[in-house]
């Protein structure tokens, strides 16, 4: 297969539908777990769900950066732009995430805050080097898949000598989410949902490989089949799931051979590990305090690191009342559970993270109208 279109058959598509409907067994429910936001936004594109069997359920996991990025984080890139006068920097996404007071790094930026918004790990750099009178400050967020773009720059920064420039670091790990999620009793004591298996990540996969994922199947024998991001590779991956639950077994099988190795990416890992270092523990919206689930750049390149340059003391602040963000991204609840869903909570005019990136749960079915067949 050489084109995307090729991935999007519907006749094939359907098919597999068929073969899955034909696989999933009468008496049996199947409860799978798609980690990461780019399925949750595929499946709502596509409506896969509505081609499966009623006894077979797709949970959306905690695996889009925007939304796990807890309130008190934000709060830090906000006070960083409008108490201290840097030149803030980050992805467009990451600018609409609801902080604390009804701020966000967008609305600062409206009251006069130098916020700006970038593509690439890169921009940030060179921002630096075009403002040598100003701090710049890199607001990085992301699971494994954007941290060696990050490294990068922070190496370069040092060769170079940019002392105006430094990186407020938010990378998150995947395989502690989901150890979190099976394992915590933090995690159940909020309420937690039956877990047959994992859709594994893509991107993140092609980074880490399929490795760091056996041990879920060894310790917690839960199935885990690394999927692509299109609609015959979601489905695919489906079918090999209830057929490793039918047959009881537990093992990590990659669907996405096209572009994940069980070793992953040893040059990003070499680079990753090279500038970082295993934070002991991090807040995820949703899950809570998660021990070693985040990255800190090592003391080596610590004077790249907006957290002791400016002295940053992290306070964690709870979401909004009225938003169920953290039980959807638990896979608790579905969107439409949420009362503002949909009516105070849009795209437009989000209360929660899971609105305001298009991985996250509730925009994915807001923007397809899913959540229109349910009501």
């Amino acid at each position: 297969m050489k084109y995307v279109d090729e991935f999007r058959d519907g006749e094939l598509a359907r098919g597999l539908a068929r073969r899955i409907a034909a696989a999933a067994r009468a008496g049996r429910r199947y409860s799978f777990m798609e980690f990461c936001g780019g399925h949750t936004h595929a499946i709502s594109r596509y409506g896969l769900a509505d081609l499966l069997p009623p006894q077979l359920r797709m949970i959306h996991g905690p695996g889009c950066p925007v939304c796990v990025l807890p309130i008190g984080r934000v709060d830090l890139a906000i006070a960083l732009a409008a108490e201290r006068g840097v030149i803030l920097a980050s992805y467009g996404d990451t600018l609409r995430i609801p902080a604390s007071g009804g701020l966000s790094l967008l609305k600062a930026k409206a009251a006069g805050a130098d916020v700006r918004m970038i593509y690439s790990s890169a921009e940030a750099l060179a921002l630096a080097r075009d403002n040598p009178g100003r701090e710049v400050v890199f607001f990085a967020i992301g699971f494994e898949t954007t941290t060696p773009p990050t490294a990068v720059v922070i190496r370069e920064a040092a060769r170079l000598g940019l002392d105006n420039f430094s990186v407020l670091c938010c990378h998150v790990l995947t395989p502690s989410a989901i150890g979190h999620i099976l394992s915590s009793p933090e995690v159940r004591s909020l309420g937690s949902v039956p877990i047959d298996g994992f859709v594994g990540p893509a991107h993140v996969s092609t980074v880490i490989g399929s490795r760091p994922y056996e041990y879920f199947a060894e310790e917690y024998r839960k199935p885990v089949v690394i999927a692509g991001f299109e609609p015959l590779d979601l489905l695919q991956a489906i079918l090999m799931l209830v057929e490793q639950v039918n047959f009881g077994v537990a093992r990590v099988e990659n669907q996405f051979a096209r572009a994940v190795t069980r070793e992953g990416n040893l040059k990003a890992q070499d680079l990753v590990a090279e500038v970082f270092e295993l934070r002991r523990e991090f807040e995820w919206r949703g899950l809570g305090t998660v021990p070693y689930s985040a990255l800190q750049i090592r003391a080596r390149y610590a004077r790249f690191d907006a957290e002791r340059r400016f002295a940053l003391a992290y306070r964690p602040v709870a979401d909004h009342k009225a938003c169920e963000c953290g039980a959807i991204l638990r896979g608790l609840k579905a969107p439409w559970d949420c009362k503002v869903f949909g009516t105070a909570c849009t795209p437009e005019t989000p209360l929660g993270s899971c609105m305001v990136s298009s991985e996250g749960a509730c925009a994915a079915h807001y923007s397809y109208g899913r959540f229109r067949a349910v009501a």
